[in-house]
């Protein structure tokens, strides 16, 4: 059944701190529990909530953006006349680079008078859930909402940078923060938020005619005593992934069997962009335990409470814990890593020792012979 909304996953000025994973990729495209990216979680969320029309509003460093989506054909999205939409920043003007989200809007208003939902639901990538927007748009109509977002009870210490909330008895949103504000709240933006259509436009010109053009910050946190913006309270699993060590917790977190299978199979599966390759090999002598590690794999030494990615290579003798080695990474012969991320084509060589710690990851950069 097809929804009456249209996606929008905005990419414009996401919130992150993740040094040399995005230095030559967007945030979107950075790779997440050994064969996916943190896009395919919300675009999956979306495609199984049967939202038939979304567009990604690109930002910087979208190639590998370009590469990973295609056509949206992985997602199912690219048939008839809904599908997936990628929409660039104009390359006409760099100061276009520098402004915010409303502006894009603005830029590409005619996609959005053109699409026949009635509602929108705007999203951001960083956020790793699994999400039934069908139920928030239910939710959303039952209260008369102009604004619903999406939030998570969160009482655990930060780690990755969200937006504070607090709200009144009757869930209504009272008052929101950036990252950096002091606001004492354990409710936490998910980045979701879905309104009218109509609403949506209206918010951007009247926002950019005032000069403002942030969506969050002046749209909506400038008008909460106007508009009626309510919060639903996500109950699954939230892995909010803007950080190193945020990345580093919530990829740790997936070695847990619940967390596995709520993730990727609740309230549908998650889909990627599929690469057809051998099965992960095990030589003898090898040996693998509590640890993710996906097909193409080739392993000759030991591999202990880890995330591998595709077509990665233990050599003998080699001994990996605690650490992400990203697609084609190869730890040579009696090599040893722990607590470490690896970019994608990093080579450890043969006796190197690298050693970070569960607070703080050690990083090895992309294509950096170590």
């Amino acid at each position: 059944m097809k929804l009456p909304m249209m996606g929008v996953i905005n990419l414009v000025h996401e919130p992150e701190e993740m040094s040399a994973l995005t230095a030559s990729r967007c945030l979107a495209t950075v790779p997440f529990g050994g064969r996916y990216r943190l896009i395919d979680f919300v675009l999956s969320s979306m495609v199984d909530s049967g939202i038939p029309k979304v567009a990604v509003f690109a930002h910087r460093k979208f190639r590998s953006l370009m590469d990973h989506l295609g056509s949206g054909g992985h997602w199912d999205l690219h048939r008839n006349q809904c599908g997936l939409f990628v929409l660039p920043p104009s390359m006409e003007d760099m100061a276009d680079f520098g402004k915010g989200d409303l502006y894009q809007f603005y830029r590409n208003r005619d996609y959005f008078t053109r699409s026949a939902p009635e509602y929108v639901v705007l999203a951001r990538s960083h956020m790793v859930c699994n999400l039934d927007f069908e139920r928030v748009l239910d939710r959303h109509r039952e209260r008369g909402a102009d604004v619903t977002v999406v939030c998570k009870r969160w009482p655990y210490a930060q780690t990755g940078l969200t937006r504070k909330v607090n709200l009144s008895a009757s869930g209504r949103v009272v008052d929101m923060q950036d990252h950096y504000g002091r606001l004492e709240s354990d409710i936490v933006s998910m980045e979701m938020y879905v309104l009218r259509k109509d609403l949506l436009l209206d918010l951007v010109e009247t926002s950019l005619a005032q000069g403002k053009d942030h969506f969050v910050r002046h749209a909506l946190m400038s008008r909460l005593g106007e508009l009626k913006v309510y919060a639903h309270l996500h109950e699954g699993y939230l892995g909010v992934v803007n950080t190193v060590a945020s990345y580093y917790r919530h990829s740790m977190e997936l070695l847990g069997r619940d967390v596995w299978f709520e993730l990727f199979n609740r309230p549908g599966p998650i889909y990627t962009k599929v690469k057809d390759e051998p099965p992960a090999m095990y030589r003898s002598g090898s040996r693998v335990q509590h640890s993710l590690v996906a097909n193409g794999c080739e392993i000759e030494g030991e591999v202990y409470g880890s995330i591998l990615f595709r077509g990665v290579k233990v050599r003998k003798g080699a001994v990996v814990r605690g650490s992400i080695v990203m697609q084609n990474g190869i730890v040579g012969e009696n090599g040893s890593l722990e607590n470490c991320i690896l970019d994608k084509e990093v080579e450890v060589r043969g006796s190197q020792q690298l050693r970070g710690s569960a607070e703080l990851p050690l990083l090895a950069f992309k294509r950096k012979i170590i």
